[in-house]
């Protein structure tokens, strides 16, 4: 286990039904707690993973899971293959029956396999279970997914939401990295990760030093937590997380939400657009775009454009659904050519 001294803040005022806005727009990670340590599904877990199968049950519709399926040698690690041409599991569809009877059939060897089934939308898969185990994050239109598996260790990555993570059945380990850890975090491929996002390549319970050297300066600024049965974590966008499940059954559900409008694309169109068009321009090119993003984007405020009346601003004008979209035109026009 990595030596973190520092721990995530935690705040014991919340509840289900009232979590405050400092907490929900916090740029900082909080453990929140006892927060969902009263739903049904985290009191029953305590009495035996078997009776928590069966509560998940009783929602289950029987439209097949995404599960990832590796052998015992990968010891929970959720990652690439040897040359990061693939991943060291099996993409599987099967039923959540099957998923949970492989996790029970499996929970007392000494080196199982990794079962793990990531973030499933619990609207769609489980229907009902939200009437009674849901927390309320204020006006945000949140979705919520549900993850279950056994002991995994899924690599250090960030996310464009913010995030709640409810540690509902089992044990969990959150360890979190400042966005601007990135560069000692040696991120992987953008174009191919298991989850979607870039994930760090330090394999966090043995880190190799020599080949990840910078490494050690991403741990001085971590912060770790560790979760038991109803407690929560928020995630503020962009940190990076590791997460590992400690226990042979584990769940977590999680609510992830933005604070920008929906009419915002990600921007990760725009750094697969950057990768084209600016990344291996000549240095002096590459400055002179840093220069205008900057001026344009990351420095700008109400005086960059206060030399232009409001009606000649075009796409400079403030941000809404409408200009979004002539944006967004624009945008797709210039691709077509």
């Amino acid at each position: 286990m990595l030596a973190i001294d520092k721990k995530i803040k935690q705040v014991n005022h919340c509840t289900m039904q009232s979590i405050p806005s400092d907490v929900l727009t916090s740029t900082e990670p909080l453990v929140l707690k006892g927060l969902v340590s009263d739903w049904p599904l985290t009191k029953i877990g305590l009495e035996s993973p078997q009776k928590a199968s069966a509560y998940l049950l009783q929602f289950y519709q029987d439209a097949p899971v995404n599960v990832a399926l590796g052998d015992a040698s990968t010891k929970g690690r959720v990652f690439y293959n040897n040359d990061f041409t693939g991943f060291n599991y099996q993409s599987l569809k099967v039923s959540m029956n099957m998923l949970l009877d492989k996790l029970h059939q499996h929970a007392n060897d000494s080196a199982p396999p990794t079962i793990y089934m990531a973030s499933t939308m619990l609207d769609h898969w489980l229907p009902g279970f939200r009437e009674h185990n849901d927390i309320s994050v204020g006006e945000n239109d949140a979705l919520a997914s549900i993850w279950i598996g056994n002991r995994t260790r899924i690599a250090a990555h960030y996310d464009l939401p913010d995030n709640i993570a409810c540690s509902v059945v089992g044990h969990r380990r959150f360890t979190l990295f400042p966005p601007e850890q990135i560069a000692n975090l040696y991120p992987g491929p953008l174009d191919l990760a298991p989850g979607g996002q870039a994930i760090s390549t330090v394999d966090f319970s043995q880190p190799d030093l020599d080949k990840h050297p910078k490494f050690h300066n991403a741990i001085k600024s971590a912060q770790v937590a560790d979760l038991e049965p109803g407690d929560a974590i928020f995630i503020p966008s962009m940190w990076w997380h590791h997460v590992e499940s400690l226990d042979s059954f584990n769940v977590l559900v999680n609510y992830w939400w933005r604070q920008s409008p929906v009419y915002m694309s990600t921007p990760m169109n725009t750094l697969h657009h950057a990768l084209l068009t600016i990344k291996d321009l000549p240095p002096e090119q590459r400055k002179a775009w840093q220069g205008i993003f900057n001026h344009y984007i990351f420095e700008s405020d109400e005086e960059t454009h206060a030399h232009i009346p409001d009606e000649g601003r075009g796409v400079l004008g403030p941000l809404d659904e409408e200009l979004a979209k002539n944006i967004r035109a624009l945008v797709l026009n210039k691709l077509n050519r």
